[in-house]
């Protein structure tokens, strides 16, 4: 995007274009890493922590012993004595109230990371080369609709500026205004403890200014919320991409935009003011996918889309569907022609299947019936029953023997 427009308008600090054009640095041709760049700024960020810990005695500045086991409670510590709520109650682990934290933190940890130096280069040119993308720069939420251009470079006369209300006058007519209301729009209370450790407010960032010399552009612009100043020699990542986030809305002198190529060269030309550095070669020529993909050269070796819709085979039930069981299996037609068939016949003749079971069931409850009424006991017997009842049969065969021998 910035590649196909090689030549960027100097403008004044009335927001009118000088005549002047500048060739656009090779930096902002440089291929874009947002991976680099958030994993620097992270590693940055922790640089300017400060050691802190807790007390080596916190949580454990009491008299605790465990209960030991077979009394129906945990094993923690707990307090010795009585008398009181505390007596009792568990100590020291750090699931306790009023014990020690979990890995107590200690002075020594490693709180400050060493980046390797071409990382860090590579994060800031990334940072640099996204904020010559317009749609970059929206899309980090800054207000450039009414910039003239982008990357937006201005006369040196900016650098002489020494007062705050002329800083304002340049803004308001180069179209940068916007940005600073809203800012201004943003300002709202610090989620969390730092609204009482004396940063109560904070806003989001403006536009950053970077000159080549001082000439009194910091102390005018200082004043005004959101709007940051860095020299070109001293560029920070943490300033050009905050958050770990590309795209920053960037003012430019003129002086300070020329010096960009000696600063960080280019691919045929090494820096000259940093030992053995050229401008990290892009993976591909054109990262540009959408133009890459509508390209001629691809699009006449591509075959034509596929059109017709595959629709989705609904799978059928042959038990319930006879045109597919009859598919499987050819007789299945005729069976049921059969079966039809003897239902129409026992229909016509008062013999179904249904019929003939209700017959089949009354003639069980007239047996049954038949059986009751001659005394005939219907209760199943057990083994031990049967025995007996033949053993009784036995007895009296004996005795009707014995009496007719008698006799």
């Amino acid at each position: 995007m910035a590649a196909s427009r090689p030549l960027v308008t100097v403008y004044d600090e009335k927001g009118q274009s000088t005549g002047k054009s500048v060739l656009l640095p090779a930096v902002f041709r440089a291929p874009i890493r947002t991976d680099i760049v958030n994993f620097v700024h992270d590693q940055m960020r922790r640089n300017k922590r400060q050691a802190h810990a807790v007390s080596t005695k916190a949580g454990e500045q009491t008299s605790a012993q465990s209960w030991g086991t077979g009394r129906a409670v945990a094993r923690i510590p707990r307090v010795r004595g009585g008398g009181t709520h505390r007596s009792g109650q568990g100590a020291f682990g750090n699931m306790c109230r009023g014990g020690r934290m979990y890995a107590p933190l200690k002075v020594w940890r490693k709180w400050h990371r060493k980046i390797n130096l071409k990382q860090r280069r590579y994060a800031l040119i990334s940072a640099i080369a996204a904020s010559g993308v317009p749609s970059l720069v929206l899309a980090k939420g800054h207000s450039i609709e009414t910039v003239p251009e982008i990357p937006l470079v201005l006369s040196d006369k900016l650098q002489d500026l020494k007062k705050t209300k002329e800083a304002v006058a340049v803004l308001r007519k180069v179209g940068a205004w916007s940005d600073i209301l809203k800012v201004y729009a943003s300002k709202h209370t610090r989620a969390g403890v730092g609204k009482m450790r004396n940063r109560r407010t904070v806003m989001k960032r403006g536009p950053v200014i970077i000159y080549d010399k001082d000439n009194g552009v910091k102390k005018a612009f200082r004043n005004i919320p959101g709007v940051s100043l860095l020299s070109v020699e001293r560029l920070n990542l943490l300033r050009m991409a905050p958050g770990g986030h590309v795209g920053r809305f960037v003012i430019w002198t003129e002086s300070a935009f020329k010096k960009l190529d000696a600063i960080y060269g280019t691919w045929s030309k090494k820096s000259q003011e940093k030992v053995d550095f050229n401008l990290p070669q892009p993976m591909m020529t054109n990262s540009d996918l959408g133009r890459l993909l509508k390209a001629f050269e691809i699009q006449s070796v591509l075959r034509p889309p596929i059109k017709r819709q595959a629709r989705r085979k609904v799978k059928k039930n042959p038990l319930k569907n006879i045109a597919l069981m009859s598919r499987l299996n050819p007789y299945a037609a005729v069976q049921k022609r059969q079966t039809l068939l003897k239902q129409l016949k026992g229909r016509r003749t008062g013999t179904t299947t249904e019929t003939k079971a209700a017959a089949r069931k009354e003639r069980t409850h007239e047996s049954v019936r038949a059986k009751r009424l001659t005394g005939v006991n219907l209760v199943k017997k057990t083994k031990t029953q049967k025995d007996a009842t033949t053993k009784k049969t036995t007895t009296v065969t004996t005795k009707t023997t014995v009496s007719t021998k008698s006799s």
